[in-house]
């Protein structure tokens, strides 16, 4: 469960970005413009997302290499790291590191799930060296996962909050006073406060906080059982009913958080929330609020891998000897917004003076597996997605096949553990709009709250029944999926994915989309997917207009894009 998903690529694809967080696993482009490692990128709030999470050859390592996709390029210096998107802002310091301690770094970046997966099934041997995600947590519950690790090294810590508005805060009386998670449970199903989280299957910021709501409200005092997860998912819906903004990353979620302008606030990593009071872009601060019955905290362990060879794991010393230097923690501390690790670095006062009592975890992983499933099919709110595909005729083929396939994939044929959490999910609605020379009709299935496997049976025979013909009228079959969402209001999560290989041939323009799209009262976020030949440009352009971020899985497969995108639904 990564943050905002960002950085070199991982798995053979790119993902750009309109917001100015990673939405999955590749490289990312951001919301302005800068350049690093002569390749342009663009930046959102320098201070919220990682500032350069396009892996420089010249700097933090070298590029992939052309021909083998996916695979980070290696030398007898360079030290390969699957990492999570949370430290993709350390990326200036450590390009420093070649020259402080003769290592150059190369960051390939996956969300926690599918670098859970990559290590515990021996994906990751040979291709890394080492990882560093936000916690060892979930990756140590695996089966077969700890034999694949072996030194570990803490370099950081940020506890997981809930950040307010000042206003909100001092109106529930909040400021400056010692609240508990049973105190905001209660305000939330009040809704006497709104907030937006992180999904607990995309990012690990949504996980921990998941599990630290979860375990205060349970009383649970050793580690967090099934039985006990059962008993408080009627809190837990009261909770999260309060829940207006979701996203797959911690730095898309403060992004988004910043021009929603109607959330109270944000449960997020403690960094991420000094981080958005620092950046000036918010109209009032947020007052953080520390339960004191406790959190789950981030400690980022740098964790070098068994399989890695002896010249690796000496460069994998000398750099995580190097970031505990006093130095360095007071860097990372001043640039990054956390805690140092290292005792001799005393924290700044920003960082307040209440103690951080640590929530228990679960211990096993059917528990951890039992908490997400609870929150994506029962907790949360329902989702409703919308799918605008492209069945026009350069479809046919393998094109048109892979699209059946990640419908499949959706459908419950990905039984890895982040396929599992990305099929479609209990009391979600999901519509097809299938579009070649204008949009077809939409086809709409509701998955009930239990026993879903008919509907999603339904949905499989859909996607099989797809056929590639005609041309691409791209911006009229988008606006039909914007008229279907306005027609029948909701309170669900409501999303629309476009994916397309082509240019728009047919129908209305990008201007005219633009111009209907500025007219809706009500608007909903696009999540583009760039297959095939699409109009990189243009596609990019509907993706910044409605707040959503561009995927690309030209040189990768469209059932991991579609895999990555439900992180952000």
């Amino acid at each position: 469960m990564s943050g905002p998903v960002l950085g070199a690529r991982a798995g053979g694809r790119r993902v750009r970005r309109a917001l100015g967080a990673r939405a999955g696993g590749g490289r990312v482009r951001w919301a302005l413009g800068a350049r690093a490692g002569g390749r342009r990128v663009r930046r959102g709030l320098a201070v919220l997302v990682p500032l350069v999470l396009l892996v420089a050859s010249a700097a933090c390592g070298g590029a992939d290499t052309p021909d083998t996709p996916g695979t980070p390029a290696d030398g007898p210096d360079v030290l390969r790291v699957l990492a999570g998107s949370e430290v993709g802002d350390l990326e200036p310091l450590l390009r420093r590191a070649q020259d402080a301690v003769g290592v150059r770094v190369t960051l390939s970046y996956a969300g926690t799930l599918d670098g859970a997966d990559q290590v515990a099934s021996g994906g990751a041997d040979g291709r890394y060296d080492a990882t560093w995600f936000s916690s060892n947590r979930y990756l140590s519950l695996i089966d077969g996962a700890a034999a694949r690790l072996s030194t570990q090294t803490k370099v950081m810590v940020s506890p997981v909050l809930l950040g307010l508005k000042a206003s909100k805060a001092r109106e529930l009386g909040w400021d400056g006073k010692t609240v508990t998670w049973n105190d905001i449970a209660s305000a939330a199903s009040d809704r006497k406060f709104t907030f937006g989280m992180t999904s607990p299957a995309a990012s690990n910021s949504g996980f921990s906080a998941l599990v630290g709501v979860t375990a205060a409200l349970s009383d649970a005092g050793e580690a967090l059982e099934e039985a006990q997860i059962t008993a408080v998912t009627p809190k837990l819906k009261e909770f999260f009913s309060a829940q207006t903004l979701t996203s797959g990353s911690s730095g898309w979620l403060a992004d988004a958080y910043t021009k929603e302008g109607t959330v109270d606030g944000l449960v997020n990593y403690e960094s991420v929330l000094l981080g958005l009071n620092a950046s000036g872009r918010l109209p009032e601060p947020l007052t953080l609020v520390y339960p004191g019955d406790g959190v789950v905290t981030a400690d980022y362990p740098l964790t070098l891998l068994s399989s890695a060879p002896p010249e690796k794991k000496e460069l994998y010393g000398k750099l995580a000897a190097w970031l505990r230097t006093p130095e360095i923690q007071r860097e990372i501390m001043s640039t990054t917004h956390r805690r140092p690790i290292v005792p001799e670095v005393r924290p700044e006062p920003r960082f307040g003076t209440a103690s951080l009592v640590e929530l228990p975890f679960p211990n096993r992983r059917g528990a951890a597996d039992e908490l997400i499933g609870v929150y994506l099919n029962q907790v949360r709110r329902p989702s409703r997605t919308l799918f605008v595909l492209d069945t026009s005729g350069s479809m046919r083929g393998e094109r048109i096949d892979a699209l059946k396939q990640a419908l499949t994939a959706l459908s419950g044929a990905d039984t890895s553990v982040s396929g599992s959490f990305s099929r479609f999910r209990d009391r979600e609605t999901v519509t097809m709009i299938p579009f070649n020379t204008g949009p077809g009709v939409p086809r709409t299935f509701t998955l009930p709250d239990r026993n879903a496997e008919p509907v999603l049976q339904r949905i499989r025979s859909y996607g099989e029944g797809l056929e590639a013909d005609g041309g691409t009228a791209i911006f009229d079959s988008l606006r039909a999926a914007y008229e279907q969402a306005r027609s029948s209001p909701s309170e669900d999560f409501t999303s629309i994915v476009l994916m397309t290989d082509g240019e728009n041939t047919d129908g209305g323009s990008y201007d005219d989309f633009a111009a209907y799209y500025a007219s809706l009262p009500v608007k909903f976020r696009t999540f583009v997917v760039l297959f095939g030949d699409s109009d990189v440009d243009e596609m990019r352009r509907i993706a910044e207009l409605t707040g959503g971020a561009t995927f690309d899985a030209r040189q990768g497969s469209l059932a991991t894009a579609f895999k990555e995108i439900r992180g952000y639904q």
